[in-house]
């Protein structure tokens, strides 16, 4: 990789990871919180209150993504994070759960994923751009996992108005590395207009979306029964499943390398893609046999962030690989609604299948899906990795494309 590639590649995961600190610190105390608050005493409302910030998501990545295409991805990315920033100091200063509700919203309307992880394409060239993609990745899964440890010390010496206030500083700080940081991206590339309904219907990118929808369902849908297993299986009180989360988040981390190593330098994408898809099959069928013990749920967890990592990865460069060049935004931004609805989905399914049918029908409902994923796979044509040399001294990273 090049100085550039390296220092988008930083910067880009750094932004990702600043954003996404902000609202994962919210996540393990926001429900103690509500309870204090006029209002809080409707879970309905906290429940609404916690997924406006998707929704919002949902709505605003593909108009996002478009403007990115249009207008240029930096003012695009600024645009959002300042918006985030404003949400957040809505919620920090409101006095009641509409008050909070409204700050989340407008924290969801910055919806800057695709335009982020279009930029990190538009910066890097493609036999890089999946460590790329991986960077920005990983730094969202160790951001959750301090996350986890660190919220609760900060609830209790800044309260819940102080973690939001920290969330708008956090985004206010990324905008310093997208203006002075982040490499000035290409000129956007010529040509005429792609018509989103291209970018909607090819049958290539509706195989990837497909991909990230089942991803982020699984993921959502386990973790509504994974909380109550550890404590079932092991005694381990809600406070210390950090314990078991952290080593398997950075132990996965360690274990992705040599899978993104030998896609991109032996280019071997296809085969590892669609490995990684067969590992998260057998690990949820793992955990539905073996779920009642600790060490399985333990073991699973890491066969599942193992995989979950590498796909995470993997799709987004892919998806930038097959859109057209003027549509990347495009692309990405439905790539990342999809992502969303995954979210919002899974959440859902998860709760009624485990009060309904049990929280082993969990896992084999998200096994069910998973194998029509991989069977979408197996059929997607190979996406040719072409690889470009470093651009000379002076020239951008496209120059040379």
């Amino acid at each position: 990789m090049t100085r550039d590639e390296k220092r988008a590649a930083a910067s880009l995961a750094a932004i990702f990871a600043l954003r996404m600190l902000g609202l994962f610190l919210i996540l393990p105390v926001f429900s103690i919180y509500a309870q204090t608050i006029p209002g809080g005493n409707d879970l309905t409302l906290v429940g609404i209150a916690l997924g406006a910030y998707g929704l919002t998501q949902a709505i605003f990545q593909i108009p996002f993504g478009m403007a990115s295409d249009a207008f240029g991805r930096k003012r695009v990315i600024i645009i959002g994070l300042l918006l985030f920033a404003f949400g957040s100091g809505v919620a920090a200063l409101a006095s009641d759960i509409w008050g909070v509700l409204i700050g989340r919203i407008l924290q969801g309307a910055g919806a800057i994923s695709a335009a982020v992880t279009a930029l990190a394409a538009d910066l890097t060239r493609e036999q890089h751009r999946t460590k790329v993609m991986a960077a920005i990745g990983s730094s969202i899964g160790l951001v959750f996992a301090l996350s986890l440890i660190g919220a609760p010390v900060l609830y209790e010496y800044v309260g819940m108005a102080g973690i939001f206030w920290l969330t708008a500083i956090l985004a206010l700080g990324a905008i310093g590395l997208v203006t002075h940081v982040v490499p000035e991206p290409p000129p956007p590339h010529p040509g005429p207009k792609v018509p989103f309904r291209e970018v909607l219907f090819n049958t290539q990118l509706l195989r990837l979306n497909f991909g990230i929808f089942t991803l982020h369902a699984v993921q959502m849908s386990m973790f509504v029964v994974i909380p109550s297993m550890l404590v079932a299986s092991g005694n381990l009180p809600l406070g210390g499943h950090w314990k078991v989360y952290l080593p398997a988040v950075l132990a996965s981390f360690v274990l992705m390398v040599p899978a993104i190593v030998a896609a991109e330098k032996y280019n071997k994408v296809q085969s590892v893609f669609i490995a990684s898809i067969g590992l998260l099959l057998v690990t949820l069928l793992f955990l539905w046999l073996e779920g009642r013990h600790f060490g399985g749920v333990a073991g699973g967890l890491l066969s599942f962030f193992v995989a979950f990592n590498i796909l995470e990865a993997m799709l987004p460069s892919l998806v930038s690989r097959v859109a057209p060049a003027r549509a990347k935004g495009a692309a990405l931004g439905v790539y990342n609604t999809t992502q969303a609805f995954g979210l919002f989905l899974g959440g859902f399914l998860g709760g009624w299948l485990t009060k309904n049918l049990g929280a082993d029908m969990v896992f084999l409902a998200g096994a069910g899906l998973v194998v029509l994923w991989l069977a979408a796979a197996a059929t997607m044509a190979a996406v040719p990795l072409r690889r470009t040399p470093a651009p000379d001294a002076g020239h951008g990273i496209l120059d040379s494309q």
